[in-house]
């Protein structure tokens, strides 16, 4: 079965962003983040992370800012995470992300995040925001899910808004080139 998204990347980005696996919505749409009710493109804008407003019609234009797109489970589509856990690919994941060498790897929520902890041997406790693991020689940070279905502000960490999350993430990384 095929990739039900394509992985957006590039040698040396400042960040790869990934998610567990294509929103149902996204996956028939074939683009990144296109469910109605998901802010993620208007997060990335509102942190700095991209110059300008993206939308999911345009998410192979993130390698014009350095930023990187794919997700833990390539050949499923699911809108929640619920049964994902033998669909991901975390041997695969670690050897892209150490080919492409991003400065940083950003987990789009904290399931993924919680799966390639476990396998470096890390175990399973993630909190938002920069993480004391790497993936090869990526700094790692957590941010929160921007979709729809995730706004329960008890989530947020100390963070009065997931954008601020999404600030932090951008004040890491490196000026665009």
């Amino acid at each position: 079965m095929a990739s039900k998204l394509p992985d957006y990347l590039a040698l040396n980005l400042r960040v790869i962003i990934c998610g567990t696996a294509a929103g149902k919505t996204s996956a028939s749409l074939g683009h990144y983040y296109a469910g109605t009710g998901n802010l993620f493109w208007t997060y990335l804008y509102r942190s700095g992370i991209t110059s300008e407003p993206l939308f999911p019609s345009m998410d192979g234009r993130v390698l014009e800012f350095g930023v990187g797109l794919t997700d833990l489970a390539k050949k499923v589509a699911a809108s929640s995470d619920l049964g994902l856990r033998r669909h991901y690919d975390v041997e695969a994941f670690v050897v892209k992300i150490e080919r492409y060498q991003p400065n940083w790897l950003a987990f789009h929520g904290k399931e993924a995040a919680k799966a390639v902890s476990r396998a470096l041997g890390r175990g399973g406790d993630v909190s938002l925001g920069e993480q004391a693991w790497s993936v090869g020689d990526a700094g790692v940070f957590v941010l929160p899910s921007a979709s729809g279905s995730n706004r329960d502000a008890s989530r947020l960490e100390g963070k009065t808004d997931r954008v601020e999350w999404f600030k932090e993430l951008g004040a890491r990384l490196p000026p665009t080139a």
